[in-house]
C-alpha cells in the first residue's frame, strides 16, 4: 500500500476544507483543524420565509360573513311627526298620561309630558288614544307556511334529517303572504320567522321588518342576528321514530344533539387552528372543508347566533340548560314553554326568556300542564316573559293574547300591570331576538316603530289605528291607500277595513 507523504496529506485536507465550505481551516505542517463556528451558518441565521396560505376558492370559506344574503331594506318615506296628548306605554317602565312622542328621520327624538314640538312637525291628536312600541312576534311561520295553505307552499320543515342546521328560513319565506299585511294591521312591526320543530336542529331563523316587499332581503331587519331553531320533546322523536331511525325517544333526542355539538366544537377548533397558522404565516395544507350545518352550530358556540329552543316541559328545559353548559353556548329563549312556571327561578338565574301563549294547553301530552297563569308567574319571579303567536291568526291579536294572560294572572292573585304586560309583546321579544338596542321601547334614539291605538291596547275592543315603521306610515286604518294587498288578494272581493 502506497504511503501518503506529509505534503500530499496537507493538499488532501485543504481540498476537504474547500469541499465542505468550512471556515477557519488550518493546514500548518502535516495536520489541520476545522474551527467550530461560534454562531449559526448564514443560512440558518436568516429568518425562514413565511408560508403564504393558498387562496381559498370563493364560497369555500365563510370569511367571517354570517349574512351573504344581506338586507336591502329601505325605510318607508317619513316626515317629522308629533303624537300629542296620548297615554304612552313606553315599555321602558313609564306610563305617561297626556304625553307626547316626536320622531324624525326614522328615530324617536323626544318623549315625555311637556316636550317642545319642532316647528313644522306633523301633529297627530293623541287625546283618548294609547301609544305603544310596535308589537314584536318572536315566533312566527308567516311566509314559510303562507296563505294559501297548500302543500306547494309548505316550506317550514325540512323534515329529512334530525339535524338540518344548514337550512335558513329566509330561503323559504314568500314575501307576498297576506299574513304579513294582516299582522301589520294588528300592530306588528317586527317578527322572527322560524323553521318548524320536526328536527332537533331545524335551521336558522330570520328577523323581518313588517313592510311590503317583493324580496325577502327587502324585509330583513338590518343587523339583526340569526337564531338557531332547536326542538326537544315529542316532535323530533315522533317524526324520526316513525321512520325507525334515531331519535325515537327523548334520550335519543339528547344523544343526537350532543353528538352534533361535539362535531361542531371540533369543526370550530379546526378552523381556528387553520386561521391562526395562516395569520402567523405558517399555514400548510388545505383548510377544513366548509360545512354549512356545522358552520351554523359553530356560530352558536361563538355567540353570533341565538338559540331559540322549542321546549314544553320543565324537566326537558332543565336538560337543555345542562347541555348548553356542557358545550358552552347560551339558550336565549324557550318557545311554547308550557311549564316555564315550574322552572321560573332557574330561567331567571340563567337569563333565559319564556315565550308562551295565554291558553294553549292540553292539546298534546307535553302541553298537558300548561296554565293560563304561566306568563304571570314567570313575570312574578323576575324572569323574562314573552307572548308569542306561532299562528297566522293569533299574530293579528297579540295584544289581546297578552291581555288574556294578564287577566288569568290577576285572577290567581298575581297582578300584572300594563307597564309589565306591554313588555311581553315589545321589549322582551326584542331583547330575545337581539334587537333590543334598536327597537321594542319608546326611547330617544330607538327606531320609530310605533302604534297608535284607539283604546287601551289590553281591551277587547282596541284596534291599531296607525302603525309606524321607522317613522313611516305602514298602515293607517282611515287611509285605504296604506292597506297593502298581496297578489293573492288581488281580484278578490274588497277586504278594506272600515274605520
Amino acid at each position: 500500500m502506497a504511503q501518503i507523504t506529509p505534503r500530499a496529506s496537507v493538499l488532501i485536507l485543504a481540498l476537504a476544507c474547500v469541499s465542505i465550505f468550512a471556515t477557519g481551516c488550518s493546514t500548518t505542517g502535516s495536520s489541520f483543524s476545522v474551527q467550530a463556528s461560534t454562531s449559526k451558518s448564514k443560512a440558518e441565521a436568516l429568518p425562514k420565509p413565511k408560508v403564504v396560505a393558498k387562496p381559498i376558492a370563493k364560497g369555500l370559506d365563510s370569511n367571517g360573513s354570517l349574512d351573504p344574503f344581506s338586507s336591502t331594506y329601505k325605510p318607508l318615506p317619513s316626515v317629522t311627526t308629533a303624537i300629542v296628548g296620548a297615554t304612552i306605554l313606553t315599555a321602558a317602565g313609564q306610563e305617561i298620561e297626556g304625553g307626547s312622542v316626536v320622531f324624525s328621520d326614522g328615530k324617536i327624538v323626544a318623549v315625555g309630558k311637556d316636550i317642545a314640538i319642532p316647528e313644522g312637525a306633523k301633529w297627530i291628536d293623541g287625546k283618548a288614544k294609547f301609544v305603544t312600541p310596535g308589537l314584536i312576534d318572536i315566533h312566527s311561520h308567516l311566509g314559510v307556511y303562507p296563505s294559501p295553505g297548500v302543500q306547494a307552499n309548505s316550506d317550514g320543515n325540512e323534515a329529512t334529517d334530525p339535524n338540518t342546521a344548514e337550512v335558513w328560513a329566509e330561503h323559504s319565506v314568500w314575501p307576498q303572504d297576506p299574513g304579513f299585511n294582516r299582522a301589520r294591521e294588528g300592530g306588528v312591526t317586527s317578527l322572527q320567522i322560524l323553521p318548524g320543530s320536526a328536527n332537533l336542529f331545524g335551521g336558522r331563523s330570520v328577523t323581518l321588518k313588517n313592510v311590503p316587499a317583493t324580496t325577502i332581503q327587502g324585509m330583513k331587519f338590518p343587523g339583526a342576528p340569526y337564531g338557531l331553531k332547536m326542538a326537544c320533546g315529542e316532535n323530533p322523536k315522533r317524526v324520526y321514530g316513525s321512520r325507525t331511525r334515531a331519535p325515537s325517544t327523548r334520550m335519543g333526542n339528547i344523544a343526537v344533539a350532543r353528538r352534533a355539538w361535539i362535531d361542531a366544537a371540533d369543526y370550530n377548533r379546526k378552523w381556528a387552528e387553520y386561521r391562526a397558522k395562516a395569520n402567523a404565516g405558517k399555514a400548510d395544507g388545505d383548510p377544513p372543508k366548509r360545512d354549512l350545518k356545522l358552520e351554523t352550530l359553530a356560530g352558536v358556540l361563538n355567540g353570533d347566533i341565538l338559540v331559540q329552543n322549542h321546549c314544553y316541559r320543565a324537566d326537558e328545559m332543565a336538560l337543555m340548560i345542562d347541555m348548553a353548559k356542557e358545550f358552552g353556548y347560551k339558550i336565549t329563549t324557550f318557545h311554547h314553554a308550557s311549564e316555564a312556571y315550574k322552572l321560573a327561578p332557574a330561567l331567571r338565574e340563567a337569563d333565559i326568556c319564556a315565550a308562551t301563549w295565554a291558553d294553549w294547553q292540553g292539546f298534546k301530552m307535553e302541553s298537558l300542564d300548561g296554565i293560563a297563569e304561566n306568563a304571570g308567574i314567570v313575570q312574578a319571579y323576575g324572569a323574562c316573559a314573552i307572548i308569542h303567536s306561532d299562528d297566522p291568526t293569533m299574530i293579528q291579536h297579540l295584544n289581546q293574547e297578552a291581555a288574556l294572560a294578564m287577566g288569568a294572572a290577576a285572577r290567581a292573585g298575581i297582578p300584572v300591570s300594563r307597564l309589565e304586560a306591554i313588555k311581553w309583546i315589545t321589549a322582551n321579544p326584542a331583547r330575545a331576538m337581539g334587537i333590543g338596542n334598536k327597537t321594542g321601547t319608546i326611547e330617544v334614539g330607538k327606531m320609530a316603530d310605533i302604534v297608535v291605538w284607539d283604546a287601551d291596547p289590553f281591551s277587547t275592543f282596541a284596534l291599531a289605528q296607525t302603525v309606524f315603521v321607522d317613522g313611516g306610515i305602514a298602515y293607517d286604518r282611515a287611509d285605504p291607500a296604506t292597506h297593502a294587498r298581496s297578489d293573492f288578494d288581488l281580484g278578490r272581493p274588497s277586504l278594506e277595513a272600515k274605520p
